[in-house]
């Protein structure tokens, strides 16, 4: 009897433990999911590949688009276009291509430039008073220049000697020009021509050089050097110191000269200039004979050497 009730105890307890097993299977299953969101995260997705960037509109634009080029043509080496950045225009078309009939873009070498410096235009006054005068006008294209020089002294109304130089000038570098033509003196003396050849330019450490040679009628040569410097005290007061010499390859009674060093002719200028184009000045400039030169002009009755005070303007005018 007792096995009979420790059986049925047994076969209730069985049956109850099914029973809970078969109500709670679906909680348990629940429990699982809800556990899941507590575990170990999944690995972060990769991110999204970078976008890719069009760069087509900041390429060289194709052959086509080149005016004056086909779809054909190949770019230059190195697939740049020497046009990309000409906004499409060419010289001789395009909206800002000049109409037919009018000149086309020239450069400085195509003008023609003209000037008329008048260094010197003053009076002096020494043992005898004179005007004098200094002066070259010329006008040029490209690397030549048609040049005029003229040098006179007139005293009493009449010129007592003046020196008249016609020149072709052309660009040996930079800073210098060869020049080449004839040379008439004329005045008190009997008149004489020469023909011409010489440098005109600026020296190292800014000296103004004009030398010639000269070669006259009757065999005589002759060579003058001319040279100045310009001393800026301030932008507008400038002392120009300045010397010429002159020399003869022989003596020429007629005209008072004699071979070798003949004369020499030095003289100090201060100025001022309003602007470029106009400068007054005064100064001072002494002149001597050297050689048989001096001699002739003892002879004459006249003095070898004279000191005399200047004052005159300086200008000149350009196109």
């Amino acid at each position: 009897m007792s096995i009979t009730r420790n059986s049925a105890r047994l076969l209730t307890a069985a049956s109850l433990f099914s029973t809970a097993l078969l109500i709670s299977a679906p909680v348990l299953a629940q429990a699982a999911v809800d556990h899941s969101q507590h575990t170990a995260p999944a690995q972060a997705p990769a991110p999204a590949t970078a976008p890719t960037v069009d760069h087509s509109q900041h390429m060289a634009p194709a052959a086509a688009d080149v005016v004056g080029q086909s779809r054909a043509d190949p770019l230059p080496q190195g697939g740049r276009d020497p046009h990309a950045y000409s906004g499409r225009y060419q010289r001789g078309s395009g909206l800002y291509a000049l109409a037919q009939g009018h000149d086309q873009l020239h450069l400085a070498d195509s003008h023609r430039f003209g000037a008329i410096v008048i260094d010197q235009l003053e009076r002096a006054d020494g043992d005898d008073e004179a005007t004098l005068y200094d002066l070259q006008a010329w006008i040029s294209q490209g690397y030549q220049r048609v040049t005029l020089k003229a040098e006179g002294d007139i005293e009493e109304r009449a010129l007592e000697e003046s020196r008249t130089e016609l020149l072709w000038s052309r660009a040996l570098s930079p800073y210098w020009d060869t020049q080449l033509g004839v040379r008439h003196d004329t005045g008190a003396k009997p008149d004489q021509s020469w023909l011409a050849l010489g440098v005109q330019g600026l020296a190292p450490y800014w000296f103004e050089i004009d030398a010639t040679a000269y070669l006259g009628s009757g065999g005589q040569t002759s060579l003058r050097l001319d040279t100045e410097y310009e001393l800026l005290l301030t932008q507008q007061l400038i002392l120009q110191p300045a010397a010429e010499l002159n020399l003869y390859g022989k003596s020429d009674t007629a005209r008072g000269v004699g071979s070798g060093l003949s004369d020499v002719t030095l003289g100090l200028r201060l100025r001022y200039e309003f602007t470029r184009q106009f400068a007054p000045y005064v100064g001072v400039e002494w002149t001597g004979k050297y050689g048989d030169s001096k001699k002739f002009t003892r002879v004459a009755g006249e003095k070898s050497s004279d000191t005399r005070w200047v004052a005159g303007v300086r200008f000149w005018l350009s196109n």
